[in-house]
């Protein structure tokens, strides 16, 4: 709504002639200045807090413009906020942009909070398989210990039965079930099994 009133009757007369021509010819001036103020505010400060600005200006400018007519603007209001057609798809296509705009900060901003929740998740399971080696590494050493601690007692109680435990293990590690092995006679081996009670009767001797 424009509210207005005859500055210059003359000019006013010779101009537009009549009240229904003067109205037309501010629709004219206001209209067009009211939607491009419009085009370039956010449709949501229109309502919030840049309604009354946007009414100034266009009264402002309306003024100078219908000077010339005889006629001085006083002022102008919106009755209400709905969109002129011309600018409306131009309006919500900005409000578009500016929702895909904000999504994609957030979206953003998310994504960084992950990436950081996944380092330090990373950095947590590196600690803890460190500290898993560095435990299974003692505990292995430790059992090593033991199991030399235990050889070397052996052997300080039975140097003997020690050698030939040993060898032992190492003819498991390398025979297979049904190998045939000959022993020479005169070998630590064959002397041990001699010493400990077992017959040259109950051992196989090689033919020729």
């Amino acid at each position: 709504m424009t509210r207005w009133k005859i500055e210059d009757p003359l000019l006013f007369f010779k101009a537009v002639r009549t009240e229904a021509g003067a109205r037309a010819r501010l629709d004219d001036i206001v209209f067009p200045e009211l939607r491009q103020e419009l085009a370039t505010v956010r449709f949501r400060d229109v309502i919030a807090q840049e309604r009354e600005n946007i009414e100034e200006r266009v009264a402002k400018s309306a003024a100078e413009k219908a000077a010339e007519f005889g006629i001085k603007v006083v002022d102008v209001r919106t009755k209400r906020a709905d969109l002129p057609e011309e600018v409306e798809q131009s309006v919500f296509d900005r409000m578009r942009a500016e929702r895909q705009r904000e999504s994609s900060l957030f979206r953003a901003e998310g994504e960084e909070q992950a990436n950081i929740i996944r380092a330090q998740a990373d950095r947590a399971g590196t600690v803890i398989r460190a500290e898993g080696e560095q435990e299974a590494q003692q505990l292995r050493g430790e059992g090593e210990a033991a199991a030399i601690s235990i050889y070397a007692e052996a052997l300080s109680q039975d140097p003997e039965f020690y050698a030939f435990s040993r060898r032992l293990e190492a003819y498991a590690g390398i025979l297979k079930q049904g190998d045939t092995v000959i022993i020479p006679a005169d070998s630590e081996f064959f002397r041990f099994l001699l010493n400990n009670g077992l017959q040259p009767a109950a051992i196989k001797q090689p033919t020729e």
